[in-house]
């Protein structure tokens, strides 16, 4: 059907086609600079691809010796993680320990009887103390529930509280300290006392307390030295080589709470304080006379022979820290775990129950076996560690406030809390249970950071060669080795069929880039500088017979596989994990200078793989690099094309209104021409029609 021409509706030439077509052929010049524009656009893409692999290699080639390289990690291994495990910094020493834990530290946890969950507390003055710091509550009665909230609101990290449902219908108040260690005992005053009392959480204790006195008239002194033994101001010296008695005198039934709390310093001398006794002169014969009748006769001199006597040695250096005893009425004694030296007092705290088993302790003997160390005994008491200040005794203890105890290389240690990080430099130790046989824990290299630092530098290292492999890759317009479904027209598609860790999105985007950089001087000559710097072999100071990759499991044929494979031709390194391993277990110095080495001697790495690797990339991604150059020269080119399609939309602009002129002019030319013929027509016909 043919179009139907409406006047002033629709061009009776089709005007608008007409220009669009010939618009479209003015346009070709612009599209042209258009595509350049979405092709340059498409290799700064590219580019920017390169630059973010290179990054991650040059970081992760930074990752293996910088100051944070994985070479200085350590980590803690106990052969019993359930008694006590540990953390190490990169300051810890590589290193063993051996550890007993006599104890771990806990907090006083004391709950109430069960009460009914409707008992309200009466308005009062509620005050708790935790070691020396007091936190008092102003409550203004209220339910146990709103009695809990104002505590745990104000206790400032020191205490706190909850209800346990211990039956329906009922509510146990516990109390807490939120801090360990037998100095931290939860304590109540004010109107908290008369509270535990009436809730079933405290009652009166038997007043078990006992303070041994130390005084010139209690002490019994014997041994070598015995005269150098010192009692003064609440503190007994006990010189070396002697010996010093305090009876005690208490029973301690066999599930009795008491314990025995002394403070104990020590002095060392450098040289050996024990004085040798000069040799004896030997027998003195008065030289006289005698006289009788004025006849004098005068004595010869004594001429009686000496032998040469030779001093005795001095006594042979003894160190000996189990100087403590429990002396007991049936004659035997008990030797108390190692004390350590401290030129200040230091704290010890003995379960009696386990030491006395139900016999009474008739004194504490010092046994200073010691030839340059003097001991000091300080403050002595026997107590009931369970009772709290003001006479009070809990009910239903959770757990009683106590310090972690336990001995290192068979030195006691005690500390307040389960977290302790000044005992070993750089090390935390973590106090998890009471261990029945000694604990050995290894401080060493962290195998596993250096094995997962090493494994991203080859992966890295292997998706740049990748890239570099596809951008590069020939062109050619048919591969006729290839099946006909995968032959290229950019290059071989075998590059990308290699990468089997690559994802669907992956590859098509690697389909897209193939070939894109073909012949590109840079990339290839990159690649192989890469190449060459991977398998070049390096200095070690530590091992002489270790200078490549290849030498800890990494190289283009790790497996060992035989026969020919085109892909180990492109460079990409293999990890035979079992020969690294092995590497690791033994040879991790020589590893970390394989990567970096010094050989200079000033401290700083100069040679090595990762650092060569570094020194040979950085410079393509560092500020104004080789990638940012690239890059840049691509977007002035980009802004060219952008100013010369501005100026060519204008000029198409411009011919597209001339051409709708033109044909507007046309079209009126054509109506006038057509208006007049029928103007011309009409009047012939009225002319035939008069005749």
């Amino acid at each position: 059907m043919s179009d139907v021409y409406i006047p002033g509706i629709r061009s009776r030439f089709s005007s608008d086609q007409l220009i669009e077509d010939l618009m479209t052929i003015e346009r070709i010049p612009r599209d042209r600079v258009q595509t350049n524009i979405e092709n340059l656009q498409t290799q700064r893409s590219y580019w920017n691809e390169v630059g973010r692999r290179i990054t991650s290699l040059r970081d992760s080639a930074r990752n293996l010796f910088s100051f944070q390289n994985p070479f200085n990690e350590r980590t803690a291994s106990s052969s019993d993680t359930s008694a006590i495990t540990a953390s190490a910094t990169r300051e810890a020493s590589e290193q063993s320990f051996s550890f007993t834990v006599k104890q771990t530290a806990a907090a006083d946890r004391f709950l109430s009887q069960p009460l009914n969950e409707n008992t309200r507390i009466d308005a009062g003055n509620y005050v708790f103390t935790v070691n020396n710091d007091e936190i008092a509550i102003n409550f203004r009665g209220g339910t146990l529930r709103e009695f809990v909230d104002i505590i745990n609101n104000r206790g400032r990290g020191k205490i706190g509280a909850s209800l346990i449902a211990v039956q329906s219908g009922t509510r146990s108040l516990l109390l807490e300290s939120k801090l360990t260690g037998t100095e931290n005992r939860l304590g109540f005053s004010a109107d908290t006392i008369e509270l535990a009392k009436r809730i079933g959480m405290m009652e009166q204790a038997v007043d078990s307390y006992k303070n041994i006195i130390i005084n010139e008239g209690s002490v019994r002194k014997s041994g070598q030295n015995a005269s150098n033994i010192n009692v003064g101001d609440g503190e007994l010296q006990v010189a070396p080589l002697s010996t010093a008695v305090i009876p005690i005198n208490i029973f301690i039934g066999q599930d009795s709470p008491i314990v025995l709390r002394l403070e104990t310093k020590t002095k060392v001398e450098l040289d050996n304080i024990i004085n040798v006794p000069e040799p004896p002169t030997g027998p003195v014969v008065p030289a006289g006379s005698v006289s009788y009748g004025g006849i004098t006769i005068e004595n010869e001199p004594s001429s009686s022979p000496l032998p040469d006597l030779t001093p005795p040695s001095p006594p042979r250096r003894n160190d000996n820290m189990g100087v403590l005893l429990l002396s007991f009425s049936d004659g035997t004694s008990s030797r108390l775990p190692l004390i350590t030296d401290s030129d200040q007092f230091v704290s010890r705290q003995f379960n009696l129950a386990e030491i006395a088993r139900g016999r009474t302790i008739v004194s504490l003997n010092v046994e200073n076996s010691n030839t340059h160390r003097e001991v000091s005994i300080g403050k002595i008491e026997i107590l009931d560690p369970t009772s709290l200040s003001g006479g009070l005794k809990p009910v239903n203890a959770v757990s009683t406030a106590r310090d972690a105890i336990i001995t290192m290389e068979g030195i006691e240690i005690t500390r307040s809390t389960n977290a302790i990080d000044d005992l070993i430099p750089g090390v935390t130790l973590n106090v998890k249970g009471v261990s029945d046989k000694p604990v050995n824990l290894k401080i060493e290299g962290n195998t596993e950071a250096i094995k997962d630092a090493i494994i991203s530098f080859v992966g890295n290292y292997n998706r740049l060669l990748a890239e570099i492999n596809v951008l590069t890759s020939s062109r050619s317009s048919s591969m006729p080795d290839l099946p006909q479904n995968q032959q290229t027209v950019r290059g071989d598609t075998r590059l990308i069929d290699e990468l089997t860790y690559l994802t669907a999105n992956e590859i098509e985007a690697m389909r897209e880039r193939l070939g894109a950089f073909s012949g590109d001087i840079t990339l290839n000559t990159l690649k192989n500088n890469l190449m060459r710097t991977i398998s070049a072999p390096y200095p070690t100071s530590l091992e002489r017979d270790l200078s490549l990759l290849a030498q800890i499991g990494i190289s283009t044929n790790a497996s060992g596989n035989t026969g020919y494979d085109v892909s180990r031709l492109r460079g990409y390194l293999e990890i035979n994990e079992k020969t690294l391993d092995a590497a690791l277990e033994n040879r991790i110095p020589a590893i970390k200078e394989l990567f970096a080495y010094d050989s200079t001697g000033d401290l700083l790495a100069n040679t090595g793989v990762a650092y060569n690797v570094d020194a040979l990339i950085s410079p393509f991604v560092q500020t104004g690099g080789i990638i940012s150059l690239k890059t840049s020269t691509i977007d002035s080119r980009i802004s060219q094309d952008q100013s010369r399609i501005t100026n060519l939309d204008r000029q198409l602009a411009s011919k597209e209104q001339e051409l709708r002129l033109q044909f507007a002019r046309m079209e009126s030319a054509y109506a006038q021409m057509e208006s007049l013929s029928n103007s011309l027509n009409n009047f012939s016909q009225q002319n035939q029609n008069n005749r």
